[in-house]
């Protein structure tokens, strides 16, 4: 067989990736707060992008986006794809001690006295008061300070101020309360830090004592027994039976009574009059002032009741970014442009607005599309609650609009729904169906079994607890065919403990123990 050489010619059809073609993937599975720091960059890249402010009496972002980009198809040279880029499968792909200061490591001189006086350098105490505070640095403003949101750093600051009148030991002080974590407990190692900071030996227990004394009472705590002894010895019920039950906490968390009981020495209703006080104990009393900001969930979409009985269907407008294209300032700087790397600078910059305004138009209605497929399929959910839950999978989604489930998958990732049953992920709404016990009738949503189990929990009383034999039996009466592991399991995700557990737990709070 001879081998030669010879020239064809074929015919094929490729999926090229464009770098336009993956931003707008990317843009579809942005959430609402990823989506407005995209935009803020590209604001900052390009000059013909502008963000103009939605108001009550305009249109929709999309509506406008979309005349935009339609009169921009011609000048941004890309062809029309409708909605091709969204059918694509492709998958989504102190330690406080180290980091303070160094100019405070060995502002105490190397004495042996007990206590360092007046001969601390006034320079090293204004320096470290900077990183304080005090009631003369506040705003006079009685308003502004009344509703500012004080954290625990600045209130610990504030009372060791006041209680602390050596400035060595404020400077201590200021270290200690750098280590104090939200929940208002200690992490640091006190001859360390006296280590640190060449400070006698003792200070740094001295300087603790102060600050546990300060409120919330507990705090500055370095252990859980100690948050409670410090609240216990405030209301002056410390003493050495309930020492012993702080230092047996484990035995309580488990409800390892008669262990407790023989490790404390009490009786009974001794041991339950004392649990029962621990009880009323605050944990974490750090957890009263503010400290992190917490980054509230902002819908995608809203579902609202119609007066029709149908359920109306919109997108958040304070979602969506309203980008619009500057023509004439392009037409203005066009003009002025001298030679052809200005000119293509500048038809570049056009193209990628008119692309993004596209890509946003046609994000938004996608989304809207697929939420109305979601909210068409739970009509139950919506109308009569969890229980009505259906199960529903991507592909379900997918071929009622005819997109991809790649697709779907996108546009589900980090987006919210507010309905009247409250905000929801669009993933809650796709669960996992679990068959029916006579094998011929609609299957279950995973969520509306686990919804049905905590309440066959929640209903039981203290003389007939649930097993999870029980609950499997219960379950097929109503139709749901479900093995005791999965019970199980659904009950440990709901966190909810054994039947074993329930029932001694139900056991104390009848004799008054589990206030």
């Amino acid at each position: 067989m001879a081998i030669t050489t010879k020239l064809e010619f074929r015919q094929g059809q490729q999926l090229v990736m464009t770098p336009q073609l993956q931003q707008a993937i990317r843009l579809l599975q942005y959430s609402n707060q990823e989506l407005a720091q995209f935009i803020e960059g590209e604001l900052e890249r390009n000059p013909l992008l502008e963000v103009e402010e939605a108001s009550p009496e305009t249109s929709s972002p999309a509506d406008a986006e979309t005349t935009e980009s339609a009169d921009a198809a011609g000048a941004s040279g890309e062809p029309e794809t409708g909605e091709e880029w969204l059918d694509l499968e492709k998958p989504a792909t102190a330690d406080a001690i180290d980091t303070f200061d160094t100019e405070f490591e060995n502002v105490f001189p190397e004495v042996p006295q007990a206590e360092i006086g007046p001969e601390f350098s006034s320079s090293q105490w204004s320096e470290a008061r900077q990183r304080g505070s005090s009631f003369e640095d506040q705003p006079a403003d009685l308003e502004t300070y009344a509703t500012s949101d004080i954290s625990l750093k600045e209130h610990l600051e504030k009372q060791a101020s006041l209680a602390l009148t050596n400035s060595a030991e404020r400077l201590v002080a200021q270290y200690l309360i750098d280590t104090v974590d939200e929940a208002g407990y200690l992490h640091a190692d006190l001859a360390a830090v006296e280590a640190k900071l060449a400070a006698p030996e003792g200070m740094g227990e001295r300087v603790l004592a102060v600050l546990q004394s300060f409120e919330p009472t507990g705090v500055c705590a370095r252990s859980l027994s100690e948050c409670l002894a410090l609240q216990l010895k405030e209301q002056n019920r410390y003493d050495p039976q309930i020492a012993a039950v702080l230092d047996n906490l484990e035995l309580m968390a488990t409800h390892n009574l008669a262990a407790l009981r023989r490790a404390v020495g009490v009786e009974p209703d001794e041991l339950a009059e004392m649990l029962c006080e621990i009880r009323k104990l605050n944990p974490k009393p750090g957890l009263k002032f503010g400290s992190v900001q917490v980054q509230p969930v902002v819908p995608d979409i809203i579902v609202k009741p119609g007066s029709d009985g149908s359920w109306h269907i919109e997108l958040n407008s304070d979602t969506l970014p309203r980008v619009l294209v500057n023509r004439t300032y392009y037409a203005k700087v066009s003009k002025t442009a001298r030679n052809e790397k200005d000119k293509g600078y500048l038809l570049e910059c056009l193209q990628t607005a008119n692309w993004l305004v596209k890509s946003l138009d046609q994000r938004a209605r996608t989304i809207l599309r697929v939420a109305e497929e979601i909210v068409r399929q739970q009509d139950a959910f919506f109308a009569h609650g969890v229980q009505y839950l259906r199960p529903m999978n991507l592909k379900t989604v997918a071929d009622a609009i005819a997109m991809h489930e790649s697709t779907v998958s996108r546009v589900t990732s980090n987006k919210y729904i507010a309905t009247p049953r409250g905000i929801l992920e669009l993933k809650y709404f796709f669960t996992s169906a679990i068959a029916a016990a006579d094998g011929e009738g609609e299957a279950h949503s995973s969520e509306a079994v686990r919804h049905r189990i905590k309440q066959l929990i929640d209903g039981e009383v203290p003389d007939a607890v649930l097993s999870d034999d029980m609950i499997v039996e219960r379950l097929k009466r109503d139709g749901v065919d479900i093995a005791r592991r999965t019970v199980a399991k659904y009950r440990e995700a709901l966190r909810i403990p054994s039947s074993v557990q329930r029932r001694r737990d139900k056991r104390l709070l009848e004799r008054g123990v589990g206030a």
